[in-house]
């Protein structure tokens, strides 16, 4: 069997298309990409590849956005984004691949020192094979050629920032360390998240970058699905359990537990309260009240 068994699967697999091509893998390489689309009968009109970008993905070179120059150029092939998609998936008609290869150099075989990769025949009319199809078809976003520039030029300012967040793989890596809210201005996160960050200075948007990449919110939602995200993340945070529980959160005492996990400074734990306090005041339906210590009330103050 040669090292490149896998590629030589998929590219057989989309040589007999006559209708219509699926590619899904989470991660994409525009070489791999490239020679798919390569392989695919001139007939074939339609080609839908559905893969995720995630901005420190890219900054690790395990995606490259550039497909969606490739898929343009092509005319025949779209490319859609699914941020919490992990199948991999290669269907030609009523012909399929379904296993562990992404469309990657090393996972296909076509680069030195692959992968031990698996891919297996079944036929699209498998009900999984459909269960999976009709989940990405509803809940995947389109991966424009501007959307592509917007992630590579934000990797390439974290691939710079020391302090950003590596790629964690799930079920081989420690999970990551604990976030607290960094940027002080929340109003911030979409305008960077979508792209509209020219005239905020380089120290602050590395923040917001930071920010966003815990955050790990997937791209192309609107600004109030993408606040409903970020406020669901909040809510996660072990430190607002007595707000989510009770409805209010007394200031001192979130100050408290922060200082009680023993890597924060008391000034440190200060400026993180605040900051949480700010974030939830601009993406939640909360007030403040000056009751001795200052507390965070959910619902909107009587006046």
């Amino acid at each position: 069997m040669t090292a490149d068994h896998v590629w030589r699967q998929i590219e057989q697999l989309l040589a007999t298309a006559t209708g219509r091509v699926v590619l899904v893998a989470p991660f994409i390489k525009k070489e791999v990409f490239q020679a798919a689309l390569a392989a695919v009968p001139t007939t074939v009109e339609e080609i839908t590849c559905i893969t995720r970008w995630s901005v420190p993905e890219i900054a690790a070179g395990v995606s490259d956005p550039e497909i969606a120059e490739l898929a343009q150029r092509d005319g025949r092939a779209t490319v859609r984004l699914c941020h919490n998609l992990h199948a991999k998936l290669f269907a030609a008609d009523d012909r399929c691949l379904v296993g562990s290869a992404n469309l990657t150099g090393k996972a296909t075989g076509r680069v030195p020192a692959a992968n031990v990769e698996i891919l297996v025949e079944v036929s699209t009319t498998h009900p999984e094979v459909q269960r999976v199809l009709a989940e990405l078809d509803a809940s995947s976003v389109p991966g424009t050629v501007e959307l592509a520039e917007q992630m590579r030029e934000q990797a390439a300012l974290m691939r710079d920032d020391e302090d950003c967040p590596r790629v964690v793989v799930p079920g081989l890596d420690e999970q990551p360390t604990r976030w607290l809210p960094e940027t002080r201005n929340p109003e911030r996160l979409y305008r960077v998240y979508n792209g509209r960050h020219r005239h905020i200075g380089s120290d602050v948007l590395v923040g917001v970058l930071r920010d966003l990449a815990h955050l790990d919110i997937g791209p192309g939602l609107d600004e109030q699905t993408f606040g409903a995200e970020v406020l669901a993340r909040l809510h996660a945070m072990p430190e607002l359990r007595a707000l989510t529980a009770a409805g209010r959160m007394n200031l001192a005492d979130a100050q408290c537990a922060l200082l009680a996990a023993g890597d924060l400074t008391s000034e440190q734990a200060q400026r993180a309260v605040e900051t949480i306090a700010a974030w939830l005041h601009y993406f939640d339906d909360v007030h403040f009240v000056p009751t001795g210590p200052w507390e965070i009330r959910q619902g909107r103050e009587l006046t």
